[in-house]
């Protein structure tokens, strides 16, 4: 199996998050990734490799210029304010609020952003835009025809959607793959996504679109973030109908119940006969997990890339989230091992 990763990432390191209502140290930092990296290579997966440079085309595919430019700004503006901290928001265009940017960048990040979880620093833009390179170059190798990808991105991104980025996410790096696939070769592609957490930004993107199924294991939303997307009825609208699968799962549900979903997940896919699947890796539902209500061991991610890799088809896997440190590794690991014997 082929791994894509750029040190990049290093240069996105946050301070502060806002979490049960304190300023806390945050969740997602570059060692996640530095430990995936660090598993994969003592798994001996295969080689690894730098990202290729695509520029912002296939970017725009997905995010609209005008959210792509206030990411390329937000530092400098925030900055210029004479600050060196974090750039958080302040508010947000609620209920009742109208939809205009404002002029001064504490408003345009709430413009722009859905929670005050996910801090813009000086390195941000050189990484998000790295990650979705690492996506785009993973996506490319299947198009060359590797059977089995890992693109290791960091930050993640199934919470961006075409312009509002939160979530620990900016670049939504799985549907820009997926865009590309479609626009250089493929007719049809499927999304797995089995991050804890539901990929919001994934769903609105694809909506209304019958050429990319989407289908997401998740906490419940009636229980957990990001709340206001991620149920089972969201089923998609227009052409995109019955192309949006979720499947809530409530707090403390078994790995049966899990896999249970997997299975139907998979099976859906199967029926849609995609040209390639990609999966939002997410590494949250680990029964360690800080911020996780799930119940997977390090074992059922052996168990979980046996499984997909059954799916029979090329596929790019994405790192999303996951924030138990110490066994984000070896879990991705795991899911990747068997899924490249799966392949093999």
């Amino acid at each position: 199996m082929l791994t894509v990763y750029s040190d990049d990432h290093q240069l996105h390191r946050g301070k502060f998050e806002l979490s049960d209502g304190e300023l806390l140290p945050c969740f997602e930092r570059p060692e996640r990734a530095d430990f995936v990296l660090e598993s994969v290579r003592r798994a001996s997966l295969g080689d690894i490799m730098e990202p290729d440079k695509f520029g912002l085309d296939p970017v725009r595919r997905i995010h609209s210029a005008r959210f792509i430019e206030f990411l390329q700004e937000a530092w400098d503006l925030w900055a210029t304010e004479g600050r060196d901290c974090d750039a958080l928001p302040l508010n947000w265009a609620v209920r009742g609020m109208r939809q205009v940017e404002p002029e001064h960048i504490d408003g345009k990040l709430s413009y722009f952003s859905f929670d005050a979880g996910t801090p813009i620093t000086s390195g941000t833009w050189r990484a998000v835009t790295s990650a979705a390179n690492v996506a785009l170059t993973g996506a490319a190798k299947l198009l060359g025809g590797e059977g089995c990808v890992f693109s290791l991105c960091r930050p993640p991104g199934h919470h961006a959607s075409t312009d509002v980025y939160g979530g620990y996410c900016y670049l939504n790096n799985a549907a820009i793959a997926a865009q590309y696939l479609l626009d250089q070769d493929a007719s049809k592609v499927a999304i797995l996504d089995v991050d804890y957490h539901h990929g919001n930004g994934t769903q609105s993107i694809f909506y209304g679109r019958d050429d990319v199924l989407f289908v997401s294991i998740h906490g419940d939303p009636d229980q957990e973030y990001p709340y206001f997307l991620g149920r089972s009825d969201e089923t998609g609208e227009g052409a995109g109908k019955g192309y949006n699968v979720n499947f809530p799962l409530r707090w403390q549900s078994s790995a049966k119940a899990w896999f249970d979903a997997l299975e139907k997940g998979c099976g859906l896919i199967d029926d849609y006969a995609p040209d390639y699947v990609v999966i939002s890796l997410g590494l949250d539902t680990y029964i360690e997990d800080p911020i996780s209500e799930f119940r997977l061991t390090t074992e059922d991610y052996l168990k979980m890339g046996a499984r997909i890799a059954k799916l029979g088809v090329p596929m790019l896997f994405v790192l999303e989230g996951g924030y138990a440190v110490d066994a984000i590794g070896t879990n991705a690991a795991n899911v990747l091992i068997a899924a490249s014997r799966g392949i093999d």
